[in-house]
């Protein structure tokens, strides 16, 4: 049998693929031919803004590509990180927005943000992530100076400074981030609202002149204002004002510093607060907490006063060595309260401690007189529930049963 020549074998080889290639297109033909054209849907069924519709991604390389999407799913795990964290006090988690919290008419004063509704997350979110990282103790302040430089308008908005005798409102000047603090001056026309006597603008003016003008961002509510110019401004001291005056003590400054202070003592302090709030803790615990947390803060004043007296005397007199055993006798009694006040806010034992202060309760049982007593507490009782009452309770079914009806106001 002849074998064909290169430049035959090389002729046909061009007819096949040629067939094929033909073959190809005909079938890619009749299978767009069949498959029915697909409509574009109404406009009407997907409005989408701009904001809502993801970036059209730009050409480039395929590794920029691969660092867009793994920046993606980072971004998603911490997304799923937070939430799983984050899941006190909501259901809805679209934030809260801040609403106007309307002042009294007749005190005059402009309304104000109303920011004391702020959910767990939101809290949590901010302290962790933006106002205290990973800070140590003695950072804090240092990183809420940061933190606020970055979000607080620095001037050119009102606020009601707020004091427990009065409530007036002032013009934010300057702000200064290190000291938490902000220069302010007294609004015209003079606007106040007192609590008891009254206060002049000479006297108001006066007790800002020997503060120097400057008020600690806490004591500020800022005026409330629709342009959503002041919100991060009225947020970030809501942020500060919580803090100091919820999450911080006075003696953390002083505690060991190696350790991150958001994970060993805000977050701790941040999920009881919601606990109690939300009422997920027993009234014993709440208020075995309080006290000893009143406790503490005011053995830690005796003993700081007791350490400044010490620190100004360099003798050796026998009273000194009597300070300095009883400064080391309050040491002890703030590192026991200490303590304890770690384990009820510690998520696990609070729980325990919880548990352990019911599991004694039990059903006292049938009385040994085998009496039926019914127990009416109320602030004010009407004559014509007493009627029912007494028809109900003593209905002549009930002769020959031995009843008590015990009343108790509050």
């Amino acid at each position: 049998m002849e074998e064909p020549s290169g430049g035959e074998a090389a002729g046909e080889a061009e007819s096949r693929v040629a067939v094929v290639e033909e073959a190809a297109g005909a079938t890619g033909e009749e299978a767009r031919e069949a498959r029915p054209e697909v409509e574009p849907e109404p406009e009407d069924n997907h409005r989408f803004t701009e904001a809502a519709l993801p970036p059209e991604p730009a050409a480039g390389s395929s590794q920029e590509i691969a660092k867009d999407l793994n920046s993606d799913e980072d971004n998603e795990s911490e997304g799923s990180e937070n939430s799983s964290c984050s899941d006190y006090g909501s259901h809805d988690r679209s934030g809260t927005t801040l609403q106007r919290l309307v002042s009294d008419a007749k005190a005059l004063l402009p309304d104000t943000f109303q920011t004391n509704n702020l959910l767990f997350y939101e809290r949590f979110k901010t302290y962790q992530d933006y106002m205290l990282a990973d800070c140590k103790a003695s950072e804090v302040k240092e990183f809420t100076a940061e933190y606020l430089e970055k979000v607080l308008e620095p001037s050119g908005w009102q606020a009601i400074w707020c004091t427990n005798a009065f409530e007036v409102l002032v013009e934010v000047a300057d702000v200064d981030y290190a000291s938490l603090r902000a220069v302010v001056r007294l609004s015209q026309p003079f606007r106040c609202r007192v609590q008891e006597g009254g206060f002049t603008s000479e006297q108001v003016c006066a007790l800002l002149e020997l503060k120097e003008h400057q008020l600690p961002l806490q004591e500020l509510s800022v005026v409330f204002d629709d342009s959503g110019e002041f919100d991060q401004t009225a947020l970030a001291i809501e942020h500060v004002r919580f803090f100091y005056k919820h999450i911080w003590r006075s003696w953390d400054e002083e505690d060991d510093d190696d350790f991150d202070y958001f994970v060993r003592c805000v977050e701790p302090r941040l999920r009881l607060y919601y606990d109690i709030t939300e009422d997920r803790v027993s009234p014993a615990l709440v208020s075995d907490y309080h006290s000893r947390l009143s406790q503490c803060e005011e053995l830690y004043r005796k003993f700081q006063v007791l350490r400044s007296s010490l620190s100004a005397c360099d003798s050796d007199s026998e009273k000194d060595n009597v300070s300095v055993v009883e400064g080391m006798k309050l040491y002890d009694q703030i590192e026991h309260r200490k303590q304890k006040l770690k384990m009820i806010e510690n998520l696990l034992f609070r729980y325990v401690f919880g548990y352990k202060k019911h599991a004694g309760l039990k059903a006292k049982g049938i009385r040994s007189s085998n009496a039926i007593i019914t127990h009416v507490v109320c602030a004010t009782i009407q004559s014509s529930f007493l009627q029912c009452l007494f028809r109900d309770k003593l209905s002549p079914e009930h002769f020959n049963e031995e009843i008590e009806i015990q009343v108790g106001l509050v």
